[in-house]
């Protein structure tokens, strides 16, 4: 598989999301033991980042990803995340970047793993309550006593980006990006490159709705993230299978699923692009590896980014996206 680089941290470009397994989604935390064999063939596929974070589950997913690590550690960049769960606050569901709650996340999140040091360590979402630059020296510390190898941030501003980079160099910045959502192009994409940040799309597949195989919300259990989320809501769904109807054609002319070609598309933005699918299944990790070898032509790309945005937010409350 193909590498990359975020900032000076060497990937593969195809990286694996993990939060499916234990969490969100339809089926999480049915078959631990499939997501363990997930892991594995990822890495057998030449993927090295996994993302997970504390949240997840919370923690669950943490302590799935630290079992599939035994023997593996050193072939994966283990990348995680704090900041939506205040340990201060008795573990409530809430923003809290603070340095002291930095500290006590980055301990439990180490136990959890298994492991003594964290590859890609990422604030999970940006604390209004906390200005930046006093986490970001937390995370600096952190770094200084080799508890965590590289800063990362997630769904943050421009101009959060660049306080956070003035205080320690950050290493990537993972935010929503796909065929349906282009948010990051206008300003967010033009600072990770300027400042030599890598950028990792998370929902690289529009939380699967890119696949194609999603054509109504009735599979979906009652408590699947995606029955919230506005872009499933009926008057949009309607609206946004526009999007995986054209994906589906380019990937029939392509000879490809529609899931490879929109990672493929991911892909041809920039050198320093490693999106990292969602699956808890060995055939879809099988699928998705492949999209490294998939290059789209000129005509195909034109025609996906003529595509536009999707109908509806990305989450019911906003406010939580640092803007």
């Amino acid at each position: 598989m193909k590498h990359v680089t975020l900032g000076d941290l060497d990937v593969a470009r195809m990286g694996l999301g993990c939060m499916g397994m234990s969490d969100y989604y339809t089926g999480a935390g049915t078959d631990d033991a499939e997501s363990i064999r997930t892991i594995h063939r990822a890495i057998d596929l030449g993927t090295n980042l996994v993302d997970t974070a504390e949240v997840y589950g919370p923690y669950a997913n943490e302590e799935l990803l630290g079992r599939a690590l035994v023997g593996h550690r050193d072939q994966v960049v283990v990348a995680t995340k704090f900041g939506y769960i205040s340990h201060r606050a008795g573990g409530e569901r809430t923003t809290d970047s603070t340095p002291e709650n930095v500290r006590v996340a980055v301990e439990g999140s180490l136990k959890r793993l298994g492991i003594d040091h964290i590859d890609l360590y990422y604030q999970h979402r940006v604390d209004p309550k906390t200005p930046i630059e006093e986490t970001v020296g937390a995370l600096a510390d952190l770094v200084r006593q080799g508890k965590i190898r590289h800063i990362g941030l997630s769904e943050a501003s421009p101009d959060t980006i660049r306080r956070a980079h003035a205080v320690h160099p950050i290493t990537a910045l993972q935010t929503e990006y796909s065929l349906w959502n282009r948010e990051p192009e206008p300003e967010i994409l033009p600072v990770v490159r300027e400042l030599g940040i890598g950028f990792v799309p998370y929902s690289p597949l529009g939380r699967g709705f890119l696949t194609g195989t999603i054509r109504s919300t009735q599979p979906l259990d009652e408590n699947d993230f995606r029955r919230t989320d506005p872009r499933f809501s009926d008057a949009n769904f309607q609206q946004n299978l526009r999007i995986a109807d054209e994906v589906r054609a380019v990937a029939t002319e392509a000879g490809a699923t529609s899931a490879q070609v929109a990672l493929a598309w991911l892909l041809a933005q920039g050198d320093h692009i490693a999106p990292i699918p969602g699956t808890k299944r060995v055939s879809r990790v099988e699928e998705n590896s492949a999209a490294d070898a998939l290059v789209l032509s000129a005509e195909q790309l034109t025609r996906l980014n003529a595509i536009g945005q999707a109908a509806g937010d990305r989450y019911g409350n906003m406010s939580q996206v640092d803007r």
